[in-house]
């Protein structure tokens, strides 16, 4: 007996001696808006701010080892990095996607020094309305010191931080023009990270699919056809990340040359498709037949429209 349970102690220490270490919790949270799930300590970190959703964008990969060997997960604003060498509370760590990200285009002059705070420990300023927002939103905590001033990217006036980029964008409404840029995915994309993992993952709690936008594309099967002619339409549904919607309910309505009207009513397939079949005479030639498709699904719309030509 005492040979007996010396084997199963010794067992138990095998499986735990070489068991894999999750560094993380099980906690999971699905975000159907991108198609991700985010998990254990990173969850934590990101329900902790209130504002996570705006400052830090939804997750766009599941959580992997990234090219420069660190534990991560990309956001759209943001990427989160795992550290097991710092004490347990302070592990999950926003990359400096700011620095990482900034090439200079040359100091733009703002020409007022009395609407702006100067951090001595980078020597830049932040100013006007990107101080504003830079107080309401964290501050040096969130975005780290300003690493540029205010310079002129990508048609728009920016300014870089350690953690973000702040751009100014002013077709958008009074208070609303201090936007995050979207480094997520440039530094994502820049450090070239594998980009099947940008594809959309399932549950791993099991999660309900929650389908927030319907993306409706369609195409002919002959672009130009006879005046007495058969026809085909192809008609897609997608959700936001571009996975199917099947058991959606499309109407497809053909506006002929002389006025009429014709409606068709399909539900899309497992795989999100569906199609109809059309057969017409006598229709003039060089005429283009439009069709105007709709489909829904629960609350939601989704519309697009075809052509074909006939030729001949």
């Amino acid at each position: 007996m005492k040979k007996f349970f010396a084997l199963i102690v010794l067992a138990l220490l095998l499986q735990t001696t070489w068991s894999p270490v999750h560094a993380q919790s099980e906690e999971t949270q699905y975000f159907s808006e991108t198609g991700h799930n985010v998990s254990g300590d990173f969850l934590s970190f990101y329900n902790s701010n209130p504002n996570a959703a705006y400052l830090y964008g939804y997750p766009i990969t599941e959580q992997f080892t990234s090219r420069d060997g660190k534990n991560v997960q990309y956001f759209q604003r943001a990427r989160f990095e795992y550290r097991t060498d710092l004490p347990e509370g302070q592990r999950v760590q926003l990359t400096q996607l700011g620095r990482e990200t900034f090439t200079s285009t040359g100091l733009l002059d703002v020409g007022n020094s009395f609407a702006c705070r100067l951090y001595a420990e980078t020597g830049f300023s932040v100013c006007f309305a990107f101080l504003e927002f830079f107080d309401a939103n964290g501050g040096v905590t969130q975005f780290g010191y300003p690493i540029s001033g205010f310079e002129y990217h990508e048609n728009k006036i920016v300014q870089y931080f350690e953690r973000a980029r702040l751009e100014w964008q002013p077709w958008r409404a009074e208070g609303y023009r201090v936007v995050i840029s979207d480094l997520g995915r440039a530094y994502f994309d820049s450090l070239g990270e594998d980009p099947a993992l940008l594809a959309p993952a399932s549950p791993l709690n099991n999660a309900p699919r929650i389908i927030t936008e319907l993306r409706v594309r369609a195409f002919v099967w002959k672009a130009v056809t006879l005046a007495n002619d058969d026809q085909m339409f192809f008609v897609i549904v997608q959700d936001q990340n571009m996975q199917p919607v099947p058991g959606a309910s499309c109407t497809a309505e053909v506006n002929w040359p002389n006025g009429a009207k014709d409606s068709t009513i399909i539900n899309s397939d497992t795989n999100g498709v569906g199609i109809i079949s059309l057969a017409f005479q006598n229709q003039p030639y060089g005429s283009l037949i439009y069709t105007d498709i709709t489909c829904t699904y629960n609350d939601l719309t989704g519309k697009t429209t075809t052509s074909f030509r006939i030729w001949y």
